[in-house]
Order: structure tokens, then sequence, then C-alpha cells
């Protein structure tokens, strides 16, 4: 079955001006940067947009100036399903949904507390869609504040109900993306997996694409090894080991890390965050982005890109 949803999305870092709002004008310039260098899409307002540090109607904003400067080049889902009651989640995601993206985004943590079960879970699942049946949804096994995997049953199910469309896979486990993989084979649910270690194994197994943060850093080297694994299996796992390297860094200081490397190639901007101390970029950290920087560069070359 085609897919509507595939390729190499990156995730939209939200840039701040000094006096701590969106600097909107960094957000068209990094939207265009994505598009120019080979995204088939842009997961805006997510974790790395700092999403539960922005305010209802900065999401909102994101979300709309994302979509707004992608102008319709590529696709572009969001979500900002931040709140905590079921009655706020509705009013949240059906307002996003108003901003014209593809698919509206839900994080499975804010389904169902870490104590409770499955069966919560599905029924604040189904809440939502009888709520908001003109919305299409996607799933993100977002890590904050706590991560809550899915069940294979659960999205088997989804994949026969057309109720998703978009799965940000954060499992980390090639035997669970395999086995998701073959799950939802033939469905028009897209299996995206936001790990590089695991990548490469994973397109192999027949996974859509890839959605992870080291997007905002090489999407174009990401959308290298998704379109030539098949006919250049050798150098794609040369390169696969690179970006598994080099995705270490996204540990230390992300998205001060992301913000730095975009001021540092182009794209003016300060560190500005709300999610972290600004101090984890430290003068080290920054070294190894330039480091990075310049390992890039060369893996670009070797690629001909």
């Amino acid at each position: 079955m085609d897919k509507n949803f595939y390729g190499c999305w990156p995730t939209m870092i939200t840039p701040f001006t000094e006096d701590n709002r969106i600097d909107f004008k960094a957000v068209r310039e990094i939207t265009e940067w994505f598009i120019s260098r080979g995204c088939d899409g842009i997961f805006a307002v997510c974790q790395s947009s700092e999403m539960f540090f922005l305010s209802e109607q900065e999401k909102l904003d994101l979300a709309a100036a994302v979509k707004e400067a992608a102008a319709g080049r590529v696709k572009v889902i969001a979500s900002g399903h931040t709140a905590a009651e079921p009655a706020k989640q509705i009013e949240e995601l059906g307002k996003m949904a108003e901003t014209g993206v593809e698919a509206v985004v839900l994080v499975s943590n804010r389904l169902a507390k870490e104590n409770e079960g499955e069966d919560v879970f599905v029924k604040n699942f189904e809440n939502i869609k009888r709520q908001l049946p003109h919305v299409t949804f996607g799933m993100y096994e977002c890590p904050y504040p706590y991560l809550r995997l899915l069940k294979t049953d659960f999205l088997k199910s989804c994949a026969e109900n057309k109720s998703l469309v978009f799965l940000k896979d954060v499992c980390c486990s090639k035997k669970i993306l395999e086995e998701r993989i073959s799950a939802i084979r033939g469905f028009s649910l897209a299996l995206f997996n936001a790990n590089t270690a695991t990548l490469l194994d994973s397109l192999i197994a027949g996974a859509d694409g890839y959605n992870g943060v080291m997007g905002n850093f090489h999407i174009d080297i990401y959308k290298w090894l998704y379109t030539n694994f098949k006919q250049d299996p050798e150098l794609a796992r040369e390169v696969s080991d690179f970006l598994t390297i080099a995705a270490v860094c996204e540990a230390r200081a992300y998205p001060m890390s992301a913000k730095y490397h975009f001021a540092a190639t182009g794209i003016p901007m300060g560190i500005t965050t709300r999610a972290k101390d600004e101090k984890l970029l430290n003068e080290n950290a920054r070294h190894e982005i330039d480091s990075l920087i310049r390992l890039e560069n060369k893996m670009r070359a070797a690629l001909k890109l």
C-alpha cells in the first residue's frame, strides 16, 4: 500500500530571541534549510520544540509558522499534546488541527499515567478519537516526562482501523521494531524510527523513515541513507556508523547544541532555551559541535551532497 508519510523528517526546534520570545524569522529559515536539504516532512511542535515549556498559543503559532513557511512543499505534522486533563487535551488537540497540519500527533504518555494500565490508555485514546472524529492522528512515544511504549497489538489494531497514520517509534530495539513493522505491513500506518543506532536495520526490515533530533544537524545525510541503503549496502553501513557516533552528541546539551550548530552554519540565532540549563553547552560541548561540523562536511563531500 502506498503511504502518505515516508522518508526523512527532522524535528523542529524553537529558536528564541534574547527576550525569550519565539524567533519566527529563524523558524522560517530553519524550515527552508530542512527543505533545501531534501527533507520529506517536518515534525513541528514536539519535544525538540520544548513543547512542554511553550504556552498554548505559542504552540499553535509555531505550528502555523512552520506550515506557512513550508508552503505545501513538504508535509507538516505537530503535537503540542501536553495537557494532563482529558478535557484540556481535547481542546488543545482540536485547536492544533485547525492550524492545517497534515496530522496531529498524540503523545503516548499523555493517555495514561505511569502507574495506569493498557485499559486506561486505550479508553482515553478512543475518547479522543470519538470527540475529534475528523482529525487525522499520529502517535509519538515521547520520553518526557516518562516513556510509555506502545503494545504491538495496539499498533496492529490502529493500522487495521486506520486510527493512526504516523508513529514516531522510540523503542530503540531492533527486535521490537521488527515486530512492529511486521504487524503493520500492508497498512497505511507509517513507522518512523527516531533512533539512529537501529535506523539502518529498521529500514532494511521495512520501516517507512527517520524522524529524530539529529535531523537538525544533517538531515541531508540521513536522506542519503534512506535513498541509497538498498543499492549501496556497504557504504550505507559506513554512513550509518558515522550517524550513530554523531548522534551521541544529542545527549549532552540538546537543543542548545542544535541552535549553536545552526548559528555556526548560517542561520543566526541564540542558544536560549527553556528546557535545560544553558550552562550545559559549555566550551567543551561547543568544541564537540565544531568537530561534528567538520566531519559532516567531509561526509557530504564523500557522498557528493
